[in-house]
């Protein structure tokens, strides 16, 4: 089917609003994904500062290597800073920092929207699915 001549395609950058809408939808990305929302909340409810075993209890359904996986992206990104204590056996902890916090509400956020619709979404799908 052929575009109508008076649509044109959006640009990218208009529908983020930066100039650089890459970096934006690959940052989305990372910090969209249910693993990363799950974590950096539960870092918050566990008074911003963690162990790995701690986090493990408190996001159920998350594997070792996926919550691993995780952490190493946060810290990588600048949301959480990685102590380690030169112990025996070692000790590690992760604390959720100025960055991290800025996305507490935001986070906070797509929760509450996802809680208080997901019966409207799962009827859409239902409804959707019967077809």
């Amino acid at each position: 089917m052929k575009r109508p001549s008076h649509i044109r395609p959006l640009d990218p950058a208009a529908i983020c609003k930066s100039s650089d809408p890459i970096a934006v939808r690959e940052l989305l990305s990372k910090i969209g994904d249910k693993w990363t929302i799950f974590v950096v909340l539960s870092l918050d409810l566990l008074g911003g500062r963690a162990r790995f075993s701690e986090l493990e209890r408190a996001v159920p359904g998350i594997s070792q290597r996926m919550l691993s996986t995780t952490l190493k992206h946060l810290e990588r990104d600048g949301l959480v800073t990685r102590e380690l204590f030169p112990e025996v056996p070692p000790r590690v902890e992760y604390e959720i920092n100025d960055l991290g916090k800025s996305l507490l509400l935001p986070t906070q956020g797509l929760v509450d929207w996802a809680k208080a619709h997901w019966e409207q979404v799962r009827a859409a799908q239902s409804k959707y699915d019967t077809r």
